[in-house]
């Protein structure tokens, strides 16, 4: 049931829409092509498990962990909701 001028289906919509653009960014994430020898970030050997496990890593396991902890921060608000959504 929409409130307000919202029309029915809205909120379905609107969780729809941030469950797609959270996939998204998901599969513009995911390693591909070939695998770095050498992390970018800390220039650490990247063991040829990993390697071999993940197609296109780039990073170390303790770089790609503080990078995932960083992009985790960064999804605590649906950005596409309403202001009134966002501050509840």
């Amino acid at each position: 049931m929409a409130g307000g001028w919202a029309r029915d289906g809205a909120e379905h919509e609107q969780m729809d829409a941030t469950v797609n653009d959270a996939l998204e960014r998901a599969r513009r994430a995911l390693p591909s092509g070939i695998s770095l020898e050498f992390c970018e970030e800390c220039e650490q050997p990247i063991p040829k498990k990993r390697r071999e496990a993940l197609l296109g890593v780039t990073h170390c396991v303790s770089c790609q962990n503080q990078l995932e902890a960083a992009l985790r921060t960064q999804d605590l608000f649906n950005r596409r909701g309403s202001k009134d959504s966002q501050l509840r």
